[in-house]
């Protein structure tokens, strides 16, 4: 569980720093993430790249860890304070969130939110 909360660490770190290549080194190549302003799945990390550069176009969004835990099904769930700023700077919306990982050789095989 260690190394997977490193890797995400790592990972938020870089999403919160517009980091993409180091965001996504945590991802497998078949990676599937949730796409939040859709309602879609992503599939591979272009798509998700390219999902996190519309996002920062038109807001600016950050993430806090909080919490690290196991769901019953071993999948990673983390809590995190999402603060979402205009691109002004003022805030728009600030709460808690729950992201759930599942792992597949040491990388991120699937993402969605709760």
């Amino acid at each position: 569980m260690v190394e997977h909360e490193d890797l995400l660490r790592n990972s938020y770190a870089a999403f919160n720093a517009r980091d993409i290549a180091t965001a996504l080194k945590a991802l497998a190549p078949d990676v599937e993430w949730q796409d939040q302003l859709e309602g879609v799945t992503l599939h591979g990390p272009e798509a998700v790249a390219e999902y996190w550069r519309r996002q920062w176009a038109v807001m600016d969004p950050s993430f806090e860890l909080k919490n690290f835990a196991l769901d019953p099904n071993g999948h990673m769930v983390i809590t995190l304070v999402q603060t979402i700023r205009g691109k002004d700077g003022e805030p728009i919306s600030q709460g808690l969130v729950r992201h759930v990982y599942e792992f597949e050789k040491g990388l991120v095989h699937r993402m969605r939110i709760l």
